[in-house]
């Protein structure tokens, strides 16, 4: 086990957790869906209660994100997060705006009103999983800024990455390809949020709404999805030279990348499989309610493989569009191999994690939603 092994290892679990993340976001999918499913107060209420119970999950796992990445690439998380901070804040401030909303909406003497605050959940709905999309089509088609790590010896100003605007990360709004895939994954949370509302309430109003969005979600989420994955594989990458540390663009490179490590090529058809069957079992069957587990785990799949594409086999992840050689690399942005060892040890826990939030999630969902838990239970949102 040598550095590069270590990179390759924590590069393999920020990516997990990446994949992780964005199944996740079937709680800002639902928050989507509140006001067009939820035609009555009572329906609103079964769907606000269903997706307020799984919320500290994704904002666990979006801050756990942040930090997997601060400990092992530590440049990527100061060029990133010290650079493109206004993409990251406005990610971060939709995440808490979805936390005060659920914990607010129904105190006494709320002045702004219980739907207001639904109407924020329905903005994080979008602006979360928009965002994100947006921040994670960037290691695809690169950033604007330099880094230069002797600037670190320069008294008064140690800075080792400058970005190249004034825009600081929302300049990602400018290339189309970072929209495209940012709007796939608002389709995609809300596709994943309407098969979870269907597995878990008990209501056959939400659950026959649910599975028309389903439908209607899916389709705009494919076109958005194979445009971006097929523009990916024909267009530029950024390559590594291993001998030298010299970044160069190399045409298909990410194509090149999927048949030289067939691995990750099987964890992406697997996972673009498992998408289309909890899609297609939850349209062509009434009775189906698993659809959120076939699509969410299709949906960790094809995004761990889409990471792995970005970083593995000699790949710059976070390609620099101002200066081609300030792009980051598993090899120059990682922490030392010390620390990298040391957090490899730690992380033979994670299976324990796992296992206490598998045991967590079943006891919370051991009893499914329905009207009369809503009209009769006082702790509820």
């Amino acid at each position: 086990m040598d550095y590069a092994f270590y990179q390759e290892y924590w590069w393999f679990l920020v990516s997990l957790l990446g994949g992780l993340l964005v199944f996740l976001l079937f709680v800002q999918g639902g928050n989507a869906l509140i006001f067009s499913l939820g035609q009555n107060e009572l329906e609103r209420k079964m769907i606000v209660n269903s997706t307020g119970r799984k919320w500290e999950f994704t904002f666990t796992t979006l801050v756990t994100f942040g930090g997997a990445f601060f400990a092992s690439f530590p440049l990527f998380y100061s060029t990133s997060f010290g650079g493109a901070y206004w993409l990251w804040m406005i990610i971060l401030f939709s995440f808490v705006l979805q936390a005060v909303s659920y914990e607010y909406q129904s105190k006494n003497g709320n002045l702004l009103g219980r739907n207001t605050y639904r109407a924020f959940l329905v903005l994080n709905g979008f602006v979360g999983p928009f965002f994100l999309g947006c921040a994670v089509a960037t290691f695809f088609t690169g950033s604007d800024f330099v880094v230069n790590k002797e600037q670190l010896l320069t008294q008064g100003m140690p800075v080792i990455s400058v970005w190249g605007n004034n825009w600081h990360g929302l300049d990602a709004l400018a290339n189309g390809w970072n929209i495209v895939l940012g709007l796939a994954v608002v389709f995609l949370s809300r596709v994943l949020g309407a098969l979870y509302l269907i597995n878990n309430i008990l209501d056959e109003g939400i659950n026959r709404k649910a599975r028309r969005a389903v439908l209607f979600n899916t389709v705009p989420f494919l076109v958005l999805f194979l445009t971006f994955v097929i523009r990916l594989f024909l267009t530029e990458g950024f390559a590594v030279n291993p001998q030298s540390g010299v970044v160069f663009v190399e045409p298909f490179k990410y194509w090149h990348n999927l048949l030289a490590l067939p691995a990750v090529a099987v964890l992406f058809l697997l996972g673009v499989a498992g998408v289309l069957g909890g899609i297609v079992g939850c349209v062509l069957k009434p009775d189906f309610r698993k659809g959120i587990w076939w699509t969410g785990t299709g949906t960790v799949l094809a995004v761990l493989a889409l990471l792995l594409l970005a970083g593995y086999n000699h790949t710059a992840y976070y390609p620099s569009v101002t200066d081609l050689q300030s792009s980051l690399t598993l090899s120059n942005s990682c922490s030392s191999e010390f620390t990298l060892k040391t957090m490899s040890v730690v992380s033979l826990l994670i299976p324990f994690v796992l296992a206490y939030i598998f045991y967590a999630w079943r006891s919370i969902d051991r009893k499914k939603i329905d009207a009369q838990e809503m009209q009769e239970d006082e702790h509820t949102y």
